[in-house]
């Protein structure tokens, strides 16, 4: 029978080695996300663009996403600009009415009623699609709260043709301003890191695939075989869904990292960061049950990384035997656990201290999952006024 000295050292060293291969893992996932380059505008012929926003009470943001749009370097003459409204009860629609009567690349697009059975996302795609002319050969979805660099369009559509895809989706830099978006978005996007096996799903076989609706840019022709928007009309996570589809087809996916041409700020505080999360969560790690052990092994390893060598500096207090051992071993881990999280704080370009205070991130993180499992399992899912079964 193991001592209690020998199960002190083995739990500690079994701590370190699983944080040390936590962080290897999200470095070597970060590595598979490409980065996305520079492009100078096209100057031999070039497709044409539409780019497609679809707006549901977004006055605070409509504006300055089409601005920027106003702005990139991509020819004019073949950049078209539709922004749907879905409904909106704020001043969206006069927003974007001012803006089309001064620029004639964008044009506003009243959404008809939501069919049963659609979300309205879908919808306002679906309907922001069909009215694009045949002869446009891309479509890009852009979500309203975004803001564009000049090059995004240019840089976006020469990696697209240059790798021979069919779909590209950005993954843009986040914008995080509140308490609630500084804590919970860097620990949801580390846990991301961890369990998202990004070799498998960027890989040009398979059958999974993943994507961010907030920039995703397709081809005419592979948008149309898969059925669009229509074919995930219910999909609450419609990207992920629309993605896998297109592979599943056989066309070419990729997700690549776009936060030097686009960024994004998606939540503005807890009253809309969390329905806005909630209702993703199970989607994003796959299923019910996925959702419930990964917001319990991420609530425990990040409160163990307070209590392991608190129960380890006990020991050595008393002088046990080894207890100096363990509690190095201990301590090595979890700094290495919170250096991690400091790290992701610079990164967000949020003040350091954020990063100390991941376990009260991974706490309600957790609270928000099991939310996100009681709205599947009541089969009514909130979003914007509406409610989906």
């Amino acid at each position: 029978m193991l001592s209690v000295k020998a199960v002190e050292l083995l739990f500690s060293s079994v701590w370190l080695a699983i944080i040390s291969w936590l962080i290897l893992r999200a470095a070597t996932q970060r590595g598979l996300l490409p980065r996305l380059v520079a492009a100078p505008p096209p100057r031999d012929r070039a497709p044409h663009i539409a780019v497609i926003v679809p707006a549901r009470d977004e006055e605070a943001n409509i504006g300055p996403c089409l601005q920027s749009l106003l702005m990139q370097d991509y020819p004019p003459s073949l950049l078209s600009i539709l922004a749907v409204d879905d409904h909106s009860a704020d001043a969206t629609a006069a927003i974007v009415r001012r803006l089309a009567a001064d620029h004639a690349q964008i044009s506003l697009i009243p959404s008809p009623p939501l069919p049963p059975r659609w979300t309205g996302k879908s919808h306002a795609c679906w309907i922001g699609a069909r009215i694009v002319p045949p002869e446009i050969e891309w479509l890009c979805f852009i979500d309203a709260d975004v803001r564009a660099h000049p090059a995004l369009l240019s840089s976006a559509m020469r990696a697209a043709v240059e790798r021979r895809l069919d779909l590209l989706s950005l993954m843009p830099r986040q914008e995080l301003r509140t308490f609630a978006e500084r804590l919970m978005i860097p620990c949801g996007l580390i846990v991301l890191s961890f369990v998202q096996d990004l070799r498998r799903v960027q890989a040009r076989a398979g059958h999974d695939a993943t994507a961010t609706g907030q920039f995703m840019l397709v081809r005419r022709d592979a948008y149309e075989a898969v059925g669009g928007h229509a074919a995930v009309c219910s999909a609450i996570c419609e990207d992920l869904e629309f993605a896998r589809r297109l592979k599943q087809s056989g066309r070419s996916v990729l997700l690549m990292a776009g936060d030097r041409f686009i960024s994004t700020r998606m939540y503005t505080g807890w009253r809309t960061l969390w329905p806005g999360l909630a209702k993703n969560l199970v989607d994003t790690f796959g299923g019910r049950v996925a959702t419930m052990a990964v917001a319990l092994t991420a609530v425990t390893m990040a409160w163990a990384t307070l209590v392991i060598p608190l129960i380890d500096l006990e020991g050595w207090a008393r002088g046990a035997e080894g207890a100096t051992s363990a509690l190095i071993l201990a301590l090595a881990g979890s700094a290495a656990a919170v250096g991690l999280h400091v790290s992701a704080a610079f990164y967000f370009r949020i003040p350091f201290w954020y990063g100390l205070l991941f376990p009260l991130g991974y706490t309600a993180g957790a609270l928000m999952a099991f939310d996100s499992v009681r709205r599947r399992v009541s089969g009514r899912v909130s979003w914007k006024g509406r409610i989906y079964s």
